[in-house]
């Protein structure tokens, strides 16, 4: 969708709700229009238009919004359904059919899923009470490529991101605490749905490192990435080598193992 914009990433919606949701509700129009389904691969982007779709059902509020549209000759009917990347291979495309797929399956390997803030709340919003499987969805998705599931207890919570640039001694507290604690645990890596999950835990984690007196090195995998190493993507193409924390040991363990099956 060329013109299509930012979601406002929450950031946006505390400050201005209703220029928020007009941003989203452009989008689903545009997607309305070309009769297309929406797919996105981040967990924020899926959180914040869920809740704009949910507050656009109010068909006052739809109209005010679309009066805002109307200048660029769209309008928003209401029938936007946007999906995340992980609820699509769980619920349209099947994990079955995924495992077909799964070349290098990731043995050996312990995986810490993060789900993040906004692919698990609100929940109405999100429709869980139609889609309960969505709750497990990210561990079910570790199994089918052949890791082991860690789990832990921050997976569900924020990962520090949105007060990053505004309280960075706490965010970094928050990735100490979740990627310290997975590894404790006994995680080789982390994998998350959500890329601004992704950025954090990763760029800063030496940082919440240095701050915790302690060192944690636990690879961040952004879920797609995690999916084309099981699919037999080489580490390189899926960008490994460009993270911030060394991903060469989790590298080095899937090629071990991957020789080890092979024998």
């Amino acid at each position: 969708m060329q013109g299509a914009s930012c979601t406002g990433a929450g950031v946006l919606q505390e400050k201005n709700q209703l220029l928020g949701d007009t941003l989203n509700a452009r989008t689903f129009a545009m997607a309305e229009y070309w009769d297309l389904p929406i797919m996105t691969i981040c967990s924020t982007c899926q959180g914040v238009m869920s809740q704009a779709n949910f507050r656009l059902r109010d068909p006052e509020y739809r109209a005010k919004v679309n009066s805002y549209l109307a200048e660029e000759g769209l309008e928003y009917k209401g029938t936007a359904n946007p999906k995340h990347l992980l609820w699509i291979l769980i619920e349209d495309y099947g994990l079955d059919k995924l495992e077909e797929l799964v070349t290098r399956p990731l043995h050996g390997v312990r995986l810490a899923p993060f789900y993040g803030c906004y692919l698990v709340r609100p929940t109405d919003a999100l429709q869980f009470a139609d889609n309960p499987e969505r709750e497990n969805s990210l561990e079910r998705l570790i199994e089918i490529l052949g890791a082991t599931v860690v789990d832990f207890s921050g997976k569900t919570r924020c990962c520090g991101f949105p007060i990053l640039t505004i309280n960075e001694r706490n965010s970094l507290a928050m990735v100490g605490k979740h990627t310290s604690e997975a590894k404790d645990l006994g995680a080789d890596a982390m994998i998350t749905p959500c890329p601004l999950c992704h950025l954090n835990l990763d760029s800063f984690q030496p940082k919440a490192a240095a701050q915790a007196g302690r060192d944690i090195g636990l690879p961040i995998l952004h879920m797609p990435q995690a999916i084309g190493l099981a699919m037999g993507i080489s580490p390189q193409e899926l960008g490994l080598r460009r993270h911030i924390v060394n991903t060469r040991p989790l590298i080095t363990q899937l090629s071990a193992g991957a020789a080890h099956a092979a024998h």
